[in-house]
């Protein structure tokens, strides 16, 4: 069930202890004037099929404590305290006045990752986006007679590194020897005889392997070995009491698996004296993370979510998703299709690194009459001239991607995703790019403000800046 107020409470309106009052250019009094509230409230309320059962808290509340979570980093428990300490909070968050009590348990905001699955993020990706620019109707035209193209669409690809372990298969064998050690306590039975894991060697052998500084192959192939045959002789325990009816809990039958899976993947290159397997696991609580391996300075490999992004207009589209490592250049093509359905028109230019330049996309943007930014592909032809001047401005305006990546990992979380399911780390995904693009109009607000002050006024060389309005 869910029920939303008809309309959205006035700065002047909410209610204030006496002789104090909300201050209009508060950050989140200005961030709240920039999301359409009532459209994402009649697209939220479409989730609550039934009308039965207590009443969901508004989409208000829900999205507004999530981006103040995403932009301050905080835990479920500080949200909740600090939105009751605070009215501007409490304002952003829909609350029709001050109350000096928790909005909601901390445990809500659970429910509120669950519920704002990553396309509803991008709905209101665009919903924000829409408010902010003027309305422009897409331009009719045919194959023939193709409207002019015109804008700069910038694209690139980022790793969103997860918040796990890092993963070395010595410790995750031995995390799947000890998870089968509980399976095997709680599929016996007290009084029966309990059969031998010998758990106690196998720790000591760990603790030995894991307390040596400088780990030599033989050290470390030896290890494991010994974890490996630790866990088969677990997984045949596990399996005998399964046989004889025994029954686990589905989040323990559902990990069981996971082991399954990690014991295959690990004994196939041990023995092929390999490093390299397909969808390798490499978190035994998140079994969908894989490594990710980008070739950058700081990490060559990295751990979670790899995603495309674009930029138009200073606004940033999250284009694809996906925790499997691929090739982004085979997104190009959609991602410049899906800004020609909005603009009706394709952009002009395209900036993009060196990875996208294929020849499939090269000569689709030619025949589209899109410059794709970049050095030509194979041996110049003779009496050719690079036009450097031109190559420079497209890598300074490239720069500006580079740029969105590096305020959404550093001030928004997309540096260090913190959820624990699929769907709400792919949800924490596209919440750092609506609180990218919030932060960039509220940004765009205070640059429009100064100009309306500059324009109101003439400057003298001599005399310096003389108010005439």
């Amino acid at each position: 069930m869910y029920k939303y107020p008809s309309k959205q409470v006035s700065v002047t309106d909410f209610e204030m202890p006496m002789g104090m009052s909300l201050d209009q250019e508060n950050r989140w009094v200005k961030k709240s004037r920039m999301i359409p509230w009532e459209a994402i409230e009649r697209r939220y309320a479409k989730l609550f099929e039934s009308g039965k059962g207590n009443p969901a808290k508004p989409l208000r509340m829900a999205l507004g404590a999530l981006l103040i979570q995403k932009e301050r980093g905080i835990s479920d428990v500080e949200v909740a305290l600090q939105i009751q300490e605070t009215p501007c909070l409490q304002y952003f968050c829909g609350l029709p006045g001050y109350v000096n009590e928790l909005p909601f348990d901390a445990s809500s905001m659970v429910h509120f990752r669950k519920r704002l699955t990553e396309n509803i993020f991008g709905e209101i990706n665009e919903m924000v986006i829409a408010g902010a620019q003027k309305p422009e109707k897409p331009v009719a035209g045919d194959d023939d007679n193709e409207p002019p193209n015109s804008g700069t669409l910038i694209v690139d690809a980022t790793c969103a590194p997860q918040n796990i372990r890092y993963p070395q298969d010595t410790s995750l064998l031995n995390e799947a020897r000890e998870k089968l050690e509980a399976m095997v306590d709680k599929l016996h039975k007290p009084g029966e005889e309990k059969p031998r894991t010998y758990r106690q060697k196998a720790r000591k052998d760990y603790l030995n392997f894991a307390k040596g500084r400088k780990k030599t192959g033989k050290q470390i192939r030896k290890a494991q070995g010994q974890q490996l045959r630790y866990i088969r002789r677990d997984m045949e325990i596990v399996e005998e009491y399964l046989r004889a009816g025994r029954e686990l809990p589905r989040a323990w039958a559902e990990r069981l698996e996971t082991i399954k899976t990690l014991y295959e993947q690990q004994l196939s290159m041990f023995q092929n004296r390999t490093h390299r397997v397909d969808d390798r696991i490499v978190s035994l609580h998140q079994p969908w993370v894989r490594p990710i391996v980008r070739g950058k300075a700081k990490a060559k490999c990295e751990f979670g979510a790899k995603l495309d992004i674009s930029v138009a207009d200073g606004f940033v589209r999250l284009e694809h998703t996906s925790f499997d490592a691929y090739n982004e250049s085979e997104n190009l093509i959609p991602i410049i299709k899906r800004y020609h359905e909005r603009t009706g028109r394709y952009p002009h230019r395209v900036l993009a690194d060196g990875i996208y330049r294929n020849r499939e996309n090269i000569n689709w943007c030619n025949e589209k009459g899109i410059r794709l930014m970049g050095k030509p592909l194979g041996r110049p032809p003779k009496n050719f001239v690079l036009n450097r001047k031109l190559c420079r401005a497209d890598a300074v305006d490239r720069i500006q991607v580079e740029r969105k990546f590096s305020y959404a990992k550093g001030s928004f979380g997309l540096g260090l995703i913190r959820t624990r399911l699929k769907e709400t780390s792919l949800s924490a995904i596209a919440l750092s790019v609506l609180a990218l693009n919030i932060a960039h109009l509220a940004r765009l607000s205070f640059v429009l403000f100064r100009l309306l002050i500059l324009r109101s006024c003439c400057f003298y060389p001599r005399r310096g800046l003389v108010i005439v309005q």
